[in-house]
């Protein structure tokens, strides 16, 4: 039997073996790669934590709707006096993020931002039958929880504001399954149904009163590139005119404009131009009796 000593010096050296590899790892983890130099990762300013943003969120949410996620319950004569509290902790919050100028800014835009998002409740209870009430919308409809993450964000990068932004819509993303580019400028009315794999890029660009089901793609058809092999930050998703309406899977890529009051079948790859008043429809299929006598598909 090996003695207490032995043993004893078996797990000191294997302690001090580990505790020797990880004081390695560390240091080579802690040097500068030429990647990250090249990058700037080294020297750039530490990012909010994605809690942080999160926060701010749930606070504007509350200031838009008091209603429904303020503290307490609603009450006429006691709403001035909750959003004011509301308020206050939305700014101190967004100042400790960007400055109190930027969030001075922002928040003499909410009165703005937040009749954009009753558009939007109005046009998803005006697009869905099913709806019961815009309190069922606001409470439960991914559309509003999208809409708010992507407005906030919008205003944010219009106010020169870095990377919020991106976190912002990328919560909502996360959630909803709905990614939104804070860069893309989108109307009033907005409506989605269902959310679940909409795309819209950066450079997309829609107006009033569109309507777009779960799984559409607003992407890039193709990239152009600068002289050092990067791709340039130019006009490269579609533009949909007022009153068109997307339905669900459908694709529509590259800096093409389709017309107002247009309807897209579902399931469709689209990558021209389309007229206004246009109906694009994929073809019927084809009914077959039976696969009997060896027809086969």
């Amino acid at each position: 039997m090996p003695s207490l000593c032995s043993a004893t010096g078996f797990w000191n050296a294997m302690i001090n073996k580990t505790q020797s590899a990880l004081s390695e790892v560390a240091r080579r983890l802690a040097a500068v790669s030429p990647a990250e130099e090249e990058m700037g990762l080294a020297t750039c300013r530490p990012l909010p934590s994605v809690e942080t943003v999160r926060a701010l969120m749930d606070q504007v949410r509350k200031v838009i709707f008091p209603d429904f996620f303020g503290a307490g319950q609603p009450c006429s004569e006691t709403r001035p006096f909750r959003i004011g509290v509301d308020v206050e902790e939305l700014f101190a919050l967004l100042s400790d993020l960007c400055g109190a100028d930027q969030a001075l800014t922002f928040l003499e835009t909410l009165p703005e931002i937040r009749r954009r998002l009753l558009t939007d409740v109005s046009a998803v209870a005006q697009n869905d039958p099913a709806v019961t009430g815009y309190d069922e919308i606001i409470s439960c409809y991914p559309v509003v929880t999208v809409m708010l993450h992507y407005r906030t964000a919008h205003q944010l990068l219009l106010q020169g504001v870095s990377v919020i932004p991106r976190i912002i819509t990328e919560l909502a993303h996360s959630v909803t399954g709905v990614d939104i580019h804070p860069a893309a400028r989108i109307g009033t009315h907005f409506a989605i149904d269902h959310g679940t794999g909409i795309v819209i890029g950066a450079t997309s660009v829609i107006g009033d009163h569109v309507m777009l089901y779960q799984g559409v793609t607003l992407g890039a058809r193709n990239f152009k590139y600068d002289e050092e092999g990067l791709p340039l930050d130019i006009p490269r998703h579609p533009i949909l005119e007022d009153n068109v309406t997307v339905y669900s899977n459908t694709s529509i890529l590259g800096h093409v404009r389709i017309g107002h009051d247009t309807v897209i079948g579902g399931n469709i790859w689209l990558t021209h131009d389309v007229p206004p008043g246009s109906r694009i429809m994929q073809s019927k299929a084809v009914y077959v009796r039976s696969f009997t006598g060896g027809e086969g598909i």
